[in-house]
């Protein structure tokens, strides 16, 4: 299993989709299908022929608008805590609080790349603006809305991997592929779709489909261009129907090299330049998701963080996988539930989790969305999983 306690830290501090689909696999088991006529006739290929085909594309120079559209099915309160969709409201040009804002909503950017060491995202939500620019040495974040800049040096932030602020930032339909790609395993059926044309380009469509019951997942699409192999479209469907959970794809692409002036950046004048560091920038301030609830995250050790000191173990494999996290403390939702001196937004957020849960495993309530589940026990564990609330349910019954 390609799991591992930094996977679940992202995973619950950011909330971003794709982080969670690192828990269900490790190696492709490939299915030999062939496209058929859905959309542009191309030439036959297998799933392992376009597998290759998007290994082996050497693209690193590009321009174009993407678009990225999530819908998880946060409860009110959560959804307010972990961004909200709305934008650049928050008016900071730290790009972690931008990476809270893509867990729901949805998200127009432009995109330009020429090669590895210059890349630029342009968030355009709304009136105000957001860009993200590597050149080189240096990284820059910009909110016009605050007129703020966050500056840090690039090779600060490949030595600390928990800033890398590229990596905080997997919107693009390639960086989503790969995350999907490397979590693909032996209880993933492979197969090649309907060809279909995004940004006017001609594309094979691959398909990744969960053999086992149990997962809220009931594809993983992507879109591949025909002729360069580079991912033009990532769909995460939901076992339920409906629209995607994700859907990030370009809505037009050129793959000439961007002019050099397009990755310069210079601060306003005027503009609030913040120097970051590699955790937490200048000011101190770090990005809180779940964890600032007040009084939740002490009920599960810093779990929820990843600073505490609870061990997690992984439950089952594939796609039916569950990641379980014990605290020690002993502290559970009932004792927060109890507590008449608990802070209102604590049991505001009680309130928002959803039904109360019973079985082998004790007592608890599940925190639910259209991707993830998580069970949170009276005794201080933790289940959380890309699974049904039956599943997980099921899960932590067998634990015992």
């Amino acid at each position: 299993m390609a799991a591992n306690t930094k996977t679940f830290r992202k995973a619950a501090r950011y909330a971003v989709p794709v982080a969670v689909i690192g828990v269900v696999g490790a190696t492709v088991a490939l299915v030999p299908a062939f496209a058929n006529a859905g959309g542009p006739d191309l030439p036959k290929i297998t799933a392992q022929e376009l597998i290759e085909k998007i290994a082996a594309s050497d693209v690193e120079q590009l321009s174009g608008t993407a678009k990225i559209s999530t819908d998880l099915g946060l409860p009110k309160l959560a959804g307010g805590l972990l961004g909200g969709g709305g934008g650049v409201a928050g008016g900071s040009a730290d790009p972690t609080d931008k990476v809270a804002q893509l867990a729901s909503g949805t998200h127009t950017f432009k995109i330009a790349a020429d090669g590895p060491d210059r890349q630029k995202l342009t968030f355009l939500d709304g009136k105000d603006e957001y860009s993200l620019t590597h050149n080189g040495k240096d990284v820059w974040g910009y909110d016009s809305k605050s007129n703020e800049v966050y500056h840090e040096k690039a090779d600060e932030a490949a030595a600390a991997p928990e800033r890398k602020t590229a990596e905080r930032l997997p919107a693009t339909p390639k960086q989503l592929a790969e995350e999907a790609l490397k979590a693909a395993g032996t209880t993933t059926e492979v197969t090649v779709g309907d060809t279909a044309q995004v940004a006017g380009r001609d594309a094979y469509q691959l398909v990744l489909k969960p053999k086992q019951s149990g997962s809220t997942v009931d594809s993983v699409r992507i879109a591949v261009d025909a002729k360069n192999g580079v991912p033009l479209r990532f769909q995460l469907l939901s076992d339920k129907g409906g629209k995607p959970i994700v859907d990030a794809g370009f809505t037009q692409v050129d793959f000439k090299k961007p002019a050099a002036d397009t990755f310069a950046f210079t601060p306003p004048k005027g503009a609030k330049v913040i120097e970051g560091d590699s955790e937490h920038g200048k000011d101190g301030k770090e990005f809180k998701g779940l964890e600032s609830i007040p009084g939740l995250d002490g009920l599960t050790g810093g779990a929820l963080d990843g600073k505490g000191g609870g061990e997690m173990k992984v439950l089952g494999e594939g796609w039916a996988s569950v990641a379980r996290i014990d605290s020690g403390t002993g502290k559970g939702l009932k004792e927060l539930e109890n507590d008449k001196n608990a802070p209102k937004e604590a049991k505001q957020f009680l309130d928002s989790l959803g039904d109360k849960a019973t079985g082998k495993f004790g007592e608890g309530r599940i925190f639910s969305t259209r991707l993830v589940n998580a069970l949170i026990t009276d005794d201080g564990k933790v289940y959380i999983g890309a699974v049904t609330k039956d599943q997980l349910v099921k899960t932590a019954n067998a634990d015992k």
